[in-house]
């Protein structure tokens, strides 16, 4: 292998939310816990489900669902709160279940520039292509902007 090669390979953290299935880089996540009790914060967000204490350290909770306009559900076995570092700014998000790691190649992720302008579509970095899968890659910074 030449030494200018750059080994494009990423990978991602994919899970679920409404059967749909998304990714994360796995260099912004920290941890995947199950469901953790959360004490609700006076005038967040509506989708700021509220904070938690892990190992003493206080993290804000998102919950994506309500980040996507979608439906509430109820935690169940599967439910996941994935613990992100974006920057210094850490967080979690609330989703319905964690697949796997997945490998993509650049070659197989494409840009999200023909999806319209839907209201999710901002916190899409790129969609990977698996086989005859689709995962919707997160842009994390978009994200955990609040005010977006």
């Amino acid at each position: 292998m030449e030494a200018n090669t750059i080994n494009t390979t990423r990978q991602f953290v994919t899970f679920k939310l409404e059967q749909k299935e998304y990714g994360i880089d796995i260099q912004n996540v920290s941890i995947i816990e199950k469901v953790l009790p959360v004490t609700r914060v006076p005038k967040t967000p509506g989708f700021i489900k509220g904070v938690v204490n892990l190992r003493g350290e206080i993290i804000p909770i998102m919950d994506l669902r309500m980040r996507f306009n979608l439906p509430e559900a109820e935690p169940t076995e599967e439910t996941r709160v994935i613990i992100l570092k974006v920057d210094e700014f850490v967080f979690g998000i609330v989703v319905d279940s964690v697949a796997e790691v997945l490998n993509l190649s650049a070659n197989t992720i494409e840009s999200t520039a023909n999806l319209g302008n839907s209201s999710n579509v901002e916190f899409i970095q790129g969609v990977g292509k698996v086989d005859d899968r689709i995962v919707i890659l997160l842009n994390l910074e978009r994200l955990v902007k609040i005010n977006s």
